[in-house]
């Protein structure tokens, strides 16, 4: 599947198991997609490979958005996402590259100069955090939007930047005055009661 990256990547909902709770994961991204989200990457760190694919495949089933997976390569390739997210301790997408059919997206994490050598080949790179978070224990110190906009300089050319980490909906158009194709969220979406409307706060500003 070819997916317009710019466009899929304007606004991303990042799930977390603790954020979500008791609530139906489908419904709560159904809701947030309602409000703008335009993909969704699914990340559960306590979910099994087992629960993890069968809630890829059920969201797949439900969204119309681009779902990617964070972490693991090998879910999302049998479950058919369209992508996934590869943080320092994942799989090198150097290794990823060779791995994966046509059409599936790399993305990385580049929170620092020290790091843009594992991006050098995804397709896009979530660059943060651009807040101080308590959804990703090891994010690191906050690097602000002009540190963002320092990392978004040394991406390849071509390649699109994400802010994630802590990210609000006022922020949305600093980061996109910065060069960024859009923001990743979690808490901002699922730590309200009303994604649809919490999402919408973020396309609100963009």
């Amino acid at each position: 599947m070819t997916i317009n990256l710019a466009g899929a990547l304007k606004l991303v909902l990042v799930t977390d198991d603790v954020l979500v709770g008791g609530r139906d994961l489908v419904a709560v991204c159904l809701a947030a997609e309602r409000g703008g989200v335009t993909s969704v990457q699914l990340r559960l760190k306590r979910a099994s490979p087992r629960d993890l694919a069968a809630s890829a495949r059920a969201l797949l089933a439900a969204l119309t958005v681009p779902l990617f997976l964070n972490d693991r390569l090998d879910v999302a390739l049998a479950a058919g996402a369209a992508g996934v997210h590869l943080g320092p301790d994942d799989v090198p997408v150097a290794l990823a590259r060779r791995a994966v059919p046509p059409g599936f997206v790399l993305g990385a994490s580049v929170g620092s100069a020290a790091e843009v050598g594992q991006g050098l080949l995804a397709d896009y790179w979530g660059v943060g955090p651009l807040r101080s978070t308590a959804t990703k224990a090891d994010a690191g110190a906050a690097i602000g939007v002009d540190g963002f906009a320092a990392i978004r300089r040394l991406a390849p050319s071509g390649v699109p930047c994400v802010a994630i980490g802590g990210v609000l909906p006022e922020d949305m158009q600093s980061v996109l005055g910065a060069g960024g194709a859009g923001v990743a969220v979690v808490r901002g979406i699922l730590g309200a009661e009303d994604a649809e409307g919490a999402a919408r706060a973020y396309r609100g500003v963009s």
